[in-house]
């Protein structure tokens, strides 16, 4: 077992010779099991020169080898649910030489995607998404008259998702020809019964058990009470030993749990199973980061890490002792910090505040308010829909919920927070982190919309603060806002605001002005007022901070309208149906001629990569901006007229 993660890459001459999963199945047993210590030790290194999911993978490496081996793929269909476990899967075909570049731009991404390779099948980052799309697949091949495998695997996590069982009562109902492995790390679903569950899973995936259950079944099936005397004894029989009662209820042929780093185990039962008709479950439990001891210790700590830094080796030259220390430099929050504090801060006065997360307690910076507040504190697991009409039968009743929830992730509850929340104006408030871009993780966590989706849905209101002070003041003015309120904020650290530890609360629907300017106005929605007055300086312009998308602050848009030619609007989200859009609606219900131009998220899926570049393919950073205007007027002559202005200034006079 290893404890460090290696810096320089590891022996893997078997490994090397593997490109596709065609090689893969002229190994033998003794050549796999090589083959998983090979790969196990390449993933802890490549993950450690990227950075990216990590206990994940290291948890299935005997799934995956054991998938590969036994069906023929990428004709078979693997589709993976969540896609933080696939990284082993890339190494397998073909990728082996690009996983250097997992996670940054222009290089892997870190979940499956189906332009990347065949062997992806269905593109995923959400969870609960692989036995639809696995099922969609094996209906497909049945209307097509092709004979090919398909097999979903899902994690005990994204089981608890509500699409997940949807589509278990659904395959069950349909009994297509598809195999669901369930991925049990033991993170979720409940302990193990055993020696005797392990023992009687290995007689029921048995090739002797198989052949008598299929043969039982031709006979007894034309006598009905015996057929019906003889499924009853089978599942009671299962139901004591084994916990898969409940996937034989919804149509499944249930065969587990198993040890699922037993990869000659694995291999001969997937091999018994592989000819089944019908929907099949196969339950097995791994350990999330297998083989890696510090990941083994804490799989939530290593769900994830960040690149490993190579420390130079050698004497290292000390500093002068005359030399002055330069002073550390301390660590900025980052806004899911400045969250979880406030809402500590809050729950310690009201104790009607009840936290909800739908299982992100670490990632929305709750871990302090589950400590403190264990009894006021609910993590419903991965169940948005779930997570957002909770908090509205909680309202309902005099508590104030506050959600906790990622902006791609509130796309799942929309319409429960439409009519179980805004519908009946229920006391709920948002906390949407994640909001704008969100780096590495990519198009399937990019929190695009939120603003677009939120500000059309009547009785909410809508902040977007620009720094750390404004978002907690913000979060308590919309906590204390009698109705539904939400307030966005991005993923990491902000500019650095001096954070106040009293509670505000601010003018809802009000903007403020932090720069006074001539003839240019930027109207700023978010975190990317830095951004904007870097643009404001060089042209001369107003820069105001908006704060508020809903309401919209009338009278400030009216007067900037008013008082300059143009107007700039600048957000981290979707330009299409966002603030900037609702600006232009006001202005045209008001005949203003004022001009107009929209800064934000193009009309595309912006690809992973460092969020500082992401900002740049998508013009939003300070010199993004500048340009943007500067091409958007030139027959005005903006940046020369207002450069000579800046030199030698002189008033121009207002004009409309």
């Amino acid at each position: 077992m290893l404890s460090d993660i290696p810096v320089l890459p590891p022996a893997t001459p078997l490994l090397d010779t593997i490109d596709q999963g065609a090689s893969l199945r002229m190994l033998t047993m003794v050549e796999l099991k090589q083959l998983t210590a090979e790969l196990r030790s390449f993933l802890l290194y490549s993950v450690g020169q990227s950075g990216g999911h990590f206990g994940a993978g290291l948890g299935v490496v005997e799934l995956t080898v054991a998938l590969h081996y036994i069906y023929n793929t990428p004709e078979d269909r693997i589709v993976w649910d969540v896609g933080h476990q696939t990284y082993p899967h890339k190494i397998l075909t073909g990728r082996m030489r690009q996983m250097h570049s997992m996670r940054h731009a222009g290089g892997l991404s870190g979940f499956p995607k189906r332009s990347e390779s065949e062997y992806d099948t269905f593109g995923v980052g959400h969870s609960s998404t692989s036995i639809s799309a696995a099922m969609g697949m094996a209906l497909a091949a049945k209307h097509q008259g092709i004979d090919r495998k398909v097999i979903a695997v899902i994690g005990d996590g994204a089981i608890t998702g509500g699409m997940a069982f949807e589509a278990l009562a659904h395959a069950g109902h349909e009994r297509p020809n598809m195999l669901v492995v369930l991925n049990d790390n033991q993170m979720s679903i409940g302990h193990n019964r055993g020696g005797l569950a392990t023992y009687f899973a290995k007689i029921w995936a048995s090739k002797t058990y198989i052949a008598m259950r299929e043969g039982s079944k031709k006979v007894l099936e034309k006598i009905r009470p015996a057929w019906e005397l003889a499924k009853r004894t089978e599942e009671h029989m299962k139901g004591m030993v084994a916990p898969g009662t409940m996937f034989e209820e919804l149509g499944f042929h249930y065969i587990g749990p198993l040890d699922g780093h037993d990869l000659p185990g694995l291999i001969q039962t997937l091999e018994n199973m592989k000819e089944l008709e019908g929907p099949q479950f196969l339950h097995i439990r791994t350990m999330k980061g297998k083989g890696f001891a510090p990941a083994e210790a804490d799989p939530v700590g290593y769900h994830a890490i960040n690149k490993i830094e190579v420390k130079p080796k050698g004497p290292q030259l000390a500093a002068p002792s005359s030399a002055t220390p330069p002073p550390a430099t301390p660590r900025l929050p980052k806004y899911q910090e400045v969250f979880g504090r406030w809402l500590c801060d809050m729950a310690a006065q009201d104790p009607r505040l009840i936290g909800i997360t739908p299982a992100m307690c670490e990632g929305s910076g709750m871990v302090e308010f589950a400590r403190r507040f264990k009894d006021r504190y609910y993590d419903v697991a991965i169940a948005e829909q779930h997570a957002i009409t909770l908090a509205a039968g909680m309202a309902c009743d005099g508590l104030k919920p506050v959600v906790a929830i990622y902006s791609t992730f509130l796309q799942r509850g929309y319409d429960q927070l439409i009519h179980d929340v805004a519908l009946q104006n229920l006391d709920v408030t948002f906390a949407i982190d994640r909001a704008g871009l969100v780096g590495q993780d990519g198009p399937t966590h990019h929190g695009a919309f939120d603003l677009s989706y939120l500000r059309c849905i009547p009785n909410m209101v809508v902040g977007a603060p620009s720094d750390e002070n404004e978002c907690r003041q913000m979060l308590n003015t919309a906590y204390q806002h009698n109705g539904p309120a939400a307030i966005r904020y991005p993923r990491g650290t902000g500019p650095g605001a001096i954070i106040s530890n009293e509670l505000t609360l601010l003018e809802i629907g009000k903007a403020v002005e932090v720069r006074r300017g001539k003839r240019l106005a930027i109207l700023c929605f978010g975190t990317l007022l830095k951004q904007a007055m870097v643009a404001g300086k060089e042209l001369n312009a107003t820069v105001v901070d908006m704060r508020w998308v809903k309401p919209l602050d009338e009278n400030m848009v009216a007067e900037l309208a008013t008082q300059h030619e143009f107007l700039i609007t600048v957000e981290e989200n979707a330009i299409a149906g966002g603030a900037g859009s609702l600006v232009g609606e006001f202005l045209t219900s008001q005949r203003f001629k004022t001009g107009l131009l929209h800064l934000g998220l193009p009309d595309e899926f912006l690809d992973h990569g460092d969020h500082s570049e992401q900002l740049n393919w998508a013009g939003l950073t300070g010199e993004g901006i500048l340009s943007s205007i500067k091409q958007a007027f030139p027959s005005e002559n903006i940046a020369s007229t207002l450069a000579m202005e800046i030199k030698t200034p002189v008033g121009i006079g207002s004009t409309t």
